[in-house]
């Protein structure tokens, strides 16, 4: 509920602090007194608009702090988490400002944190519901009105299993719609498809084949360089020419040469006569004969070599065709040659969708057939179970109209069903709350049909009817008992008081008959201070108010009799008032 209002400020209010309780709060005083400040005051803080003119005469800007206490579970805890606002903690209030300056510019704050104008808004739309002549905006507005009605009446389990149906029918048609938009992209791909897949299950590329194939033509690569080294060095000592010399005959017809130039001459005694030269002739020899040797190893060696080192080159040139093949295939369809398996898979998928599409197809129309099946039999329930809650509401409605004296008034609780396209979470049908404010008169909406004291006093049976029903903490009525008095105000104060055991209420009135039935009474009144007109709220205590109720039923004269009025309106069960006074108001 709102605990406090603090006003800086703003038009008439220099500063202003009003605490508020539970129950019924009437606020009463002269026309004019600044009454209509109050509630554009709290307007302001729950993100209303700001009129021209609201800073007050020779102030730089407004401020408003409005202060509410609510319980643990309140359905606004969540709203602000979902706006990212840190809620208040257990036991500590929720606190919405506003601030106007000069310039226009507003800013808005939630337990000082601050936040758009419009989140503020959205909060405060929550919290606080001002119904006026010509400011109903909760049930004037018929979209509420398929949710009051479940509220007043509709069980919620009921509710919940349309939701629930409505939410896997909504999903069966995705479901559905998904995959005929697959299908019908598949058949006008089909050759596409059909061709593609072949030629690459031709190519069968397999997961990893592109780092081996690499691999093995670099080792072919370089085993055919060295065959090709080896082959080389062969060919040197073996020439294919047959009229070239090879080393090996080189190095045998250098020996048999020098073999020839070094006779060796006999002695007397017929031994060989050794000459100086000869020794050196016997050591080209031997070398000679050790290159022949060495010649003869080296051919061995390089012959084993080029037995070790033989190259494939048909192997060669399928890994490198493999290879390229791969990543040919690969960049025509724009994808790595490792996701080549991949999409190959893919486009099996697409192509099977379409040898076994309408098989799966008929199955996901039965499932949303079905699921449309159960969306309408659970629509169809809770649309027999709203028809009964309208005439309940009805009756209930209408019960209250007599006393508030709109006895030949008829509140119509109207279900209009929606065509398919138009059904919803909610079900079927949209409510309309309509009223025929005299016999013969057709019904119509709530605000097009009905006066302004008519329309307000049918609010106010409305609210009786659905008090309890509504996460609101506080609620609002600004001069609901107008153009009536009597028996006719009694009522409607009568059922203000009613209201307020559920929820806060607060009234702006001027008949005396409804200020006698609130549990806290405030008076709005005029001052002038330092040359300046101000407006001030003062709390009143019993006897204060007693002095107020006369004023109200006898004029700027107060009597005796209209102080003995004001005493029998006064009921016993009316609880004292508190004695202090609000800051800044009058002394």
């Amino acid at each position: 509920m709102l605990t406090h209002l603090s006003i800086h400020d703003v038009v008439l209010i220099e500063k202003l602090d009003l605490p508020f309780h539970p129950g019924l709060t009437v606020l009463t005083g002269e026309t004019g007194a600044g009454k209509s400040i109050l509630l554009d005051s709290l307007g302001l803080a729950l993100g209303e608009r700001t009129a021209a003119g609201i800073i007050r005469t020779g102030a730089e800007k407004s401020s408003v702090t409005a202060v509410f206490e609510l319980p643990p579970d309140h359905a606004v805890h969540d709203v602000l988490r979902q706006l990212d606002i840190q809620p208040p903690e257990p036991g500590e209030p929720l606190v919405l400002r506003r601030l106007v300056t000069r310039d226009g510019r507003s800013r808005a704050y939630i337990c000082d944190q601050p936040v758009g104008v419009t989140v503020l808004r959205q909060v405060g739309a929550r919290l606080v519901e001002i119904q006026g002549q010509h400011e109903q905006m909760g049930l004037m507005d018929a979209s509420t009105h398929l949710e009051l009605l479940d509220t007043f009446g509709t069980p919620l389990a009921l509710r919940h299993k349309t939701g629930q149906a409505w939410d896997d029918w909504h999903a069966a048609r995705a479901a559905l719609d998904q995959a005929r938009k697959r299908m019908q992209a598949a058949a006008r791909e089909e050759d596409w498809l059909r061709q593609t897949v072949e030629d690459l299950e031709k190519l069968a590329p397999l997961e990893g084949e592109e780092e081996e194939l690499a691999a093995q033509r670099v080792q072919l690569q370089q085993d055919e360089r060295r065959g090709e080294a080896v082959a080389a060095a062969m060919a040197e000592l073996n020439p294919r020419d047959r009229r070239s010399a090879t080393p090996a005959n080189a190095l045998r017809a250098a020996s048999r040469a020098l073999a020839r130039l070094m006779p060796t001459p006999l002695t007397s005694e017929g031994q060989e006569e050794t000459q100086p030269h000869q020794s050196q002739a016997h050591e080209a020899l031997d070398a000679l004969e050790k290159a022949e040797e060495a010649l003869a190893e080296a051919e061995t060696l390089l012959s084993r070599l080029a037995a070790d080192t033989g190259t494939d080159a048909r192997l060669l040139e399928e890994t490198e065709e493999r290879l390229f093949a791969l990543r040919a295939e690969a960049r025509k369809h724009n994808v790595t040659v490792n996701a080549l398996p991949a999409y190959l898979a893919d486009l099996r998928d697409q192509l099977n969708q379409l040898e076994t599409g309408a098989e799966a197809l008929t199955r996901l129309e039965t499932e949303a057939r079905v699921a449309r099946q159960a969306f309408e039999k659970a629509a169809g329930e809770l649309s027999a179970a709203r028809q009964k809650a309208a005439r309940a509401l009805e009756k209930a409605v209408e019960g209250e109209l007599r006393p508030l004296k709109l006895e030949r008034a008829r509140f119509i609780v109207q279900l209009a069903a929606l065509p398919p396209e138009s059904w919803n979470r909610q079900g079927q049908e949209q409510a309309s709350f309509l009223i025929a404010a005299n016999p013969g008169q057709p019904p119509g909406p709530l605000g097009k049909v009905a006066s302004g004291g008519e329309l307000s006093r049918l609010l106010l049976a409305l609210k009786v009817v659905l008090a309890g029903r509504t996460s609101l903490t506080t609620l609002i009525f600004d001069e609901v008992d107008s153009g009536v008095g009597g028996a006719t105000a009694s009522a409607i104060g009568e059922r203000l008081h009613r209201v307020a055991q559920g929820i806060q209420v607060l009234a702006i009135t001027h008949s005396p008959q409804v200020a006698a039935r609130g549990d806290q009474q405030l008076r709005i009144a005029k001052k002038i201070s330092n040359g300046q007109t101000q407006t001030y709220a003062h709390a009143l205590d019993r006897t204060e108010r007693r002095e107020e109720l006369a004023r109200m039923l006898a004029g700027d004269t107060v009597t005796e009799a209209a102080r003995a009025a004001a005493d029998s309106l006064l009921h016993p069960q009316a609880a004292p008032l508190t004695e202090s006074q609000p800051s800044g108001s009058a002394p």
